[in-house]
């Protein structure tokens, strides 16, 4: 199952139902898991391991030295869990010393092409990135979330599960779960209410997560905010999760852009 035009390193470890397509390139610390397909041109190096039933398509390129100045050639990490899809010129580099060693991938994501994932970013499980969406360096995503196409996330920059951003959107601050984000710079616009609603959220807790986002991101009051989502949150584990991740944020998040009082 691996094309004759292929250069495979005879210590790379792939599972026999690997297949891999004609004149990609696979570096001597890859492993690849049962079940993944690697496409023509694509090329695969450092130590990189790629779980089962992954689909890489052509030219794209993963593990790769990160792009970091202070990279002086450790030995560090790339990481993709099961079920991914990885679509055309996507680049995805391996971690940096200091920022852990490891660039992760969790399981069931789709890449669209010329996707860019920098070193030592952290994605989670079902997570869409549309055509282009670009992540600078130690960027950490949850689960569920979709950036449109175009998306830029600044380093160091979280964005919540279920989250969602339109197409060319800039994040340089956070994104909390749930949210919906437009705009250069992004600028939050409400709960992703259909994405919740197609993925089985009820609305009792769609109307929960809407009152927790008026009271914490449309406010100025944030301790009033706090104060008034406390009930909501010990009923409602999304708001829980809301509130959390505001909390923990350490760059600051996106943002109306507009005064609102918390009437």
């Amino acid at each position: 199952m691996i094309d004759p035009r292929a250069v495979v390193d005879p210590k790379a470890q792939l599972d026999e139902q690997v297949s891999i397509g004609p004149y990609s390139i696979i570096g001597p610390q890859v492993r690849i898991g049962k079940g993944t397909r690697i496409g023509p041109h694509v090329v695969i190096t450092g130590q990189t391991t790629l779980g089962q039933y992954n689909e890489v398509f052509q030219f794209a390129s993963l593990g790769e030295a990160p792009q970091d100045v202070s990279y002086q050639g450790e030995p560090t990490r790339l990481q993709l869990g099961d079920h991914n899809v990885v679509r055309e010129s996507v680049t995805i580099s391996r971690g940096t010393q200091r920022g852990g060693g490891l660039t992760r991938l969790g399981d069931h994501n789709f890449i669209m092409a010329y996707v860019h994932i920098a070193h030592d970013c952290l994605i989670g499980n079902h997570c869409i990135f549309s055509n282009a969406a670009s992540l600078a360096g130690h960027v950490h995503i949850e689960d569920h979330a979709i950036l449109g196409g175009f998306t830029l996330v600044h380093q160091y920059c979280r964005i919540g599960a279920h989250a969602f951003t339109s197409m060319g959107a800039a994040l340089n601050r956070d994104l909390p779960p749930y949210t919906l984000a437009s705009g250069n710079y992004a600028r939050a616009i409400g709960i992703n209410k259909l994405g919740l609603k197609r993925r089985g959220f009820s609305a009792a807790s769609i109307q929960a997560l809407h009152r927790a986002f008026k009271y914490l991101v449309r406010t100025h009051d944030r301790t009033r905010g706090f104060e008034a989502v406390q009930a909501l949150q010990q009923q409602y584990p999304e708001v829980l999760h809301f509130v959390t991740f505001i909390r923990q944020s350490q760059r600051g998040i996106v943002r109306t852009g507009r005064r609102h009082s918390e009437s």
